[in-house]
């Protein structure tokens, strides 16, 4: 079955037959035929899922799975939307990630532990918990070392293949399951996974006390990026950005300075700028928005024997100036998800060194998800970090 050239035939790998403009999909439920939009709608709605470049639906319920040995059940609360799930709707595929069947979306997490695996001893029953999307095999070299990020068996909540969390139940190994103290809220939660990746990102380019930063893209990814630098004790952060809008939430999260870029500015004169509002080249640079042009101006920017990290995901390849990195001693460094980070994100939240509730533009019930995608994709309304409540 094509997916992305028949995306109204949705049930992962079941066969269906369409009779009567009804769908009738392995005898759990209908979906009735719209003709105007040629879409199926479903009579119930708890699953959001993939299926096809440019299209997602609900799907209708399914039985309550059970929990492993080593693992829990989860009631879902809170699922905020990332820019990687809008980026598989809209080209369904990152990199090697490739959506070649329907995908249940949901990776930014919380939920409330409903039942115990058998083996299960750090969590109880009414725990509330953030959820660590990604789960290692735990044996091979990098899983030992203490880098289960780069682990090549990582199950990984909605990456091809793999299945997200965006539901109303769910399970999950115990030991990614990270326990809420009470001051910490589900949305606060959820989102300890983009801090996750800004946190990983800042251990990785050493930010420390008085390190000079320049953040390139001021969306959820440098939003956080931003806020850990500056609870690591950058003392001076310069965020960059097209959109006026984003600058503006980043002044008020703690950036020491913003400026608008625009893509047809001369590349020269953005380094020149960057250098006289620092007052110095930047220590550090951290680019979050993956462009050619955003990591040309990183390497051009930063310091000699200075670090950049790469955390945006971007095209394949890219033209940028190696021989300059190679003359000048610059480290550029990848960055990719995150590693252990996830205790430190929680930490940083608990005692209030960090806001990440300002993040939060624009919430949905889980019978809104479409709706809540088309924001997120459109940008309606100027969304930072929609946020879907899965509880009834």
């Amino acid at each position: 079955m094509d997916f992305f050239n028949k995306c109204t035939r949705i049930y992962l790998e079941k066969e269906f037959e369409k009779k009567n403009n009804t769908l009738n999909v392995a005898c759990w439920t209908e979906l009735s035929y719209d003709t105007r939009t040629g879409w199926y709608k479903v009579t119930r709605r708890d699953y959001g899922v993939r299926h096809g470049q440019g299209c997602y639906e609900y799907k209708e319920q399914k039985p309550i799975p059970e929990p492993k040995d080593h693992e829990v059940l989860l009631q879902m609360d809170c699922v905020g939307i990332c820019g990687s799930d809008i980026h598989y709707l809209v080209h369904g595929k990152i990199g090697k990630f490739i959506v070649n069947q329907p995908m249940i979306m949901g990776h930014e997490s919380s939920g409330v532990v409903a039942k115990l695996g058998k083996t299960v001893t750090n969590l109880k029953v009414g725990d509330r918990v953030a959820i660590e999307p990604g789960i290692p095999c735990r044996v091979c070299n990098f899983c030992k070392e203490g880098r289960y990020n780069l682990c090549a068996d990582i199950f990984f909540c909605s990456t091809p293949p793999d299945h997200g969390n965006l539901s109303r139940y769910y399970v999950h190994a115990a030991d990614f399951c990270h326990k809420l103290p009470d001051n910490v809220s589900m949305e606060e939660g959820a989102l300890l996974e983009p801090l996750s990746v800004g946190v990983h990102a800042c251990r990785r380019a050493g930010v420390s006390l008085g390190t000079k930063v320049l953040i390139t893209g001021a969306g959820p990814i440098g939003l956080v990026s931003l806020i850990t630098a500056k609870a690591m004790g950058a003392s001076t952060i310069l965020i960059t950005d097209i959109v006026q809008h984003r600058l503006d939430i980043a002044k008020k999260l703690g950036a020491d300075i913003i400026l608008k870029v625009d893509a047809n500015d001369d590349e020269n004169e953005q380094v020149k700028k960057v250098h006289e509002l620092i007052g110095q080249a930047p220590d550090i640079s951290i680019d979050c928005s993956g462009f050619q042009s955003t990591m040309r101006l990183a390497i051009k920017s930063t310091k000699s024997g200075g670090v950049i990290v790469i955390v945006g995901m971007g095209s394949a390849e890219a033209n940028i100036p190696l021989t300059e990195a190679l003359v000048r001693e610059i480290d550029i460094r990848g960055c990719f998800r995150y590693c252990n980070d996830y205790p430190i994100a929680l930490a940083m939240i608990a005692s209030g060194k960090v806001n990440v509730k300002e993040l939060i533009t624009h919430n949905f019930k889980i019978e809104e998800t479409l709706e809540a995608f088309e924001v997120a994709r459109s940008g309606k309304g100027n969304p930072i970090k929609v946020m879907i409540h899965c509880r009834k």
